[in-house]
């Protein structure tokens, strides 16, 4: 599925990912969400790309939510309603299980689903205009559980609530002192920031970096639910990696590693 207001590019082992309805602050709608999911498919499957970033077109919005004039014709019906959230719990899937890096870059708003989309993402950087919320509330929506317990994991359960009672927006330094950004940094440099940042992932060992990834998610799991076989396995297939060797070999030779990702 292809959407022109779904961009996506690679190079520099870094796959973009561009919501692209700046004239509707990129709210998403239904064939939008279908053209991410195939994208993140591709970014997933594709050796080359070692990080992902997703940002938004416009520079106004990184995503605003739902596209709420698509409402009477996509979710106004109890059927429009479950294939809608089936699609867009497909891509929140894909985005938060995705073994590599991935990096929310936030200009602008972030609500709803756009909050929903940088939560599932490992990293989120924002500019210092960036605005977030949740207006679930005012609207009438419920929200599953899985999305709940994702900024649960993130900010705690006090500010999940504080951000889905009041549905109201949040600053970005109001963001950074929840936990639900990374990094703050001047608009003007956000971008040259962000791709800095996956470059330098990008040129890291894939293996240490995925491997790492998948145990913080066990790391996650409550106390004796942990897959310690699979941690165990993941350590192990680092050692014995070809990236190992050329790790320790650029580090003595004092030069930059070519890692290869086996």
């Amino acid at each position: 599925m292809t959407s022109p207001m779904m961009l996506s590019r690679k190079g520099d082992g870094i796959g973009w990912m561009t919501f692209n309805n700046p004239a509707r602050h990129n709210a998403v709608s239904m064939e939008m969400w279908e053209a991410a999911e195939a994208i993140l498919a591709d970014f997933t499957a594709d050796p080359a790309v070692r990080v992902i970033v997703i940002n938004g077109a416009g520079g106004r919005a990184f995503v605003s939510g739902a596209d709420i004039s698509k409402f009477e014709s996509e979710r106004s019906s109890e059927a429009g309603v479950a294939a809608y959230q089936a699609q867009t719990a497909r891509v929140y899937d894909a985005l938060a299980d995705c073994p590599k890096p991935t990096i929310a870059m936030i200009q602008g708003h972030c609500i709803g689903g756009g909050t929903a989309l940088a939560v599932c993402c490992d990293m989120r950087i924002c500019e210092e205009r960036a605005s977030f919320g949740v207006p679930a509330a005012k609207l009438g929506l419920g929200y599953p559980l899985k999305g709940i317990r994702r900024l649960v994991d993130l900010v705690g359960p006090s500010f999940a609530k504080e951000i889905f009672f009041t549905a109201k927006k949040f600053t970005a330094e109001d963001a950074r002192l929840m936990g639900l950004v990374n990094r703050v940094v001047p608009t003007d440099g956000l971008e040259a920031f962000v791709t800095d940042y996956a470059a330098t992932i990008a040129g890291n060992a894939p293996l240490t970096v995925g491997s790492v990834k998948a145990i913080v998610a066990e790391a996650l799991k409550d106390r004796g639910q942990a897959d310690n076989a699979k941690c165990d396995a993941l350590v192990a297939g680092c050692f014995a990696s070809a990236d190992y060797i050329e790790g320790r070999r650029a580090f003595m030779e004092k030069r930059p590693a070519q890692f290869q990702g086996r």
